[in-house]
Order: structure tokens, then C-alpha cells, then sequence
């Protein structure tokens, strides 16, 4: 048997993982630990100390790969809501180009609908704590709320412009009236309303979505 030299011919691997690769592990274990541990305790509960224990590293390395708890909420939100931690912008993604080749407006929004309810399954939970709890909670998280909010108004205006612009948009209703609508029907608030409170099905609230937004929207 040859043992090859380090230095000589083809470099000896790695003895641990790369360095970034660690990172990424750790964010992940941290992002773990805190999405279930807001959604069990809410915000307050959800102490940086608990969280660094959950994911066994130390409180600093929470800092340091994501940051206070007002950061780590944010990233478990993102994560939650893309599904993964890959630094893939949402309009890039295989719903995003699948809602753009759709044939039409029905389609489109059933799409839109389907992505909504993949989204609630996975940050719904940590949305509703979020949610009611954030009257009560320190202005880091009211000013989360009024991010995502933020967020998902653009968003949806986003989409409003696009369903204007390509199939075209109920008589009467202007973009404006459009986003107002897409960014009402998929609240956290309604969704929870509707799917934990009034025992609908995240399939049941889908199809509502997707038919409401249709008749709202573009029916003629």
C-alpha cells in the first residue's frame, strides 16, 4: 500500500469540513432550535440562552452566526418562508416562473394559492405566536411585524401589477385595489381564523384562496 505524502502528488482531503460549510450547519441548528422554541414558549419565552442550549453551542456562537433574537426571528421567518436557507431570491423560484407561464388568471392564482398554503404550513405557526403575542411584546418585534407586513404588501403588489399587466384585471379594480385584496386574503390573521380556529383544511383555505382571489379579481 501507498500512503501519499502530504504535499506530494494529489493533496491529502481535509481532516474537518470547510470552515463554511461548519457555519452553515450551525446557523441551521440554531435556526432549528429557535423555530420550535417561539413557537412553543412565544417570543419572550424564547430566550437567546435557551436557544444556544437547544442547538448545543454556546451564546455567543448564536450571536455570532445570526445574531440577537430579533435577528434570529427574522431568519427563522425566512427560512420558514422560502423553505430553505439558499440565498435564492423568491421570484427566482419554481412557483415564481410556474405562476409566470401559467395560460391564465385562474391558474396563476391557483398557484399563487398553493405556494400560500406551503408557506402557511411551514410559518404558520411561528406567525400566529408572532402575531398575537406582538401587542404585548418589546418594539424589536412590532417592528418585525411591520417588516413582513411591509414585505408581503409589496409583494402582493407585485403580483397585482403582473396580473394586470398579462390577463388583465376585473372592470373597476385598479392595481392598488388588487394587492389590497391578495395582501388581505393571505394574512397570518386570516389563515388562522380560518384554518385553527374555524377547523378548515390547509387544502380547504387553498382552493378559498385561489377562487376568491379568482372571482375578486378577474372574473368578468
Amino acid at each position: 500500500m501507498v500512503t501519499e505524502v502530504p504535499g506530494r502528488g494529489r493533496p491529502s482531503p481535509p481532516a474537518h469540513a470547510p470552515r463554511a460549510e461548519q457555519v452553515r450547519e450551525t446557523r441551521r441548528r440554531v435556526l432549528d432550535a429557535a423555530r420550535d422554541l417561539f413557537v412553543r414558549r412565544g417570543y419572550a419565552g424564547a430566550t437567546v440562552d435557551a436557544i444556544a442550549h437547544r442547538a448545543g453551542v454556546s451564546t455567543q456562537t448564536v450571536y455570532n452566526v445570526v445574531g440577537g433574537k430579533a435577528e434570529v426571528l427574522k431568519a427563522v421567518y425566512d427560512v420558514a418562508l422560502a423553505g430553505d436557507d439558499i440565498p435564492v431570491a423568491m421570484t427566482q423560484r419554481p412557483h415564481a416562473v410556474a405562476m409566470r407561464s401559467a395560460p391564465d388568471a385562474a391558474t396563476a392564482l391557483a398557484i399563487y394559492a398553493q405556494v400560500g398554503r406551503l408557506m402557511l404550513e411551514r410559518a404558520g405557526p411561528l406567525l400566529v405566536t408572532v402575531y398575537l403575542d406582538a401587542p404585548q411584546l418589546d418594539p424589536q418585534v412590532r417592528a418585525f411585524v411591520e417588516t413582513i407586513e411591509a414585505e408581503r404588501r409589496t409583494g402582493t403588489g407585485v403580483v397585482a401589477g403582473w396580473l394586470a399587466e398579462r390577463f388583465g384585471l376585473r372592470e373597476g379594480v385598479t392595481v392598488a385595489e388588487a394587492r389590497d385584496v391578495l395582501w388581505t386574503l393571505l394574512a397570518p390573521e386570516t389563515a388562522h381564523r380560518l384554518v385553527d380556529l374555524c377547523g378548515w383544511s390547509p387544502a380547504r383555505w387553498e382552493a378559498w384562496i385561489a377562487r376568491t382571489a379568482t372571482e375578486a379579481l378577474c372574473g368578468s
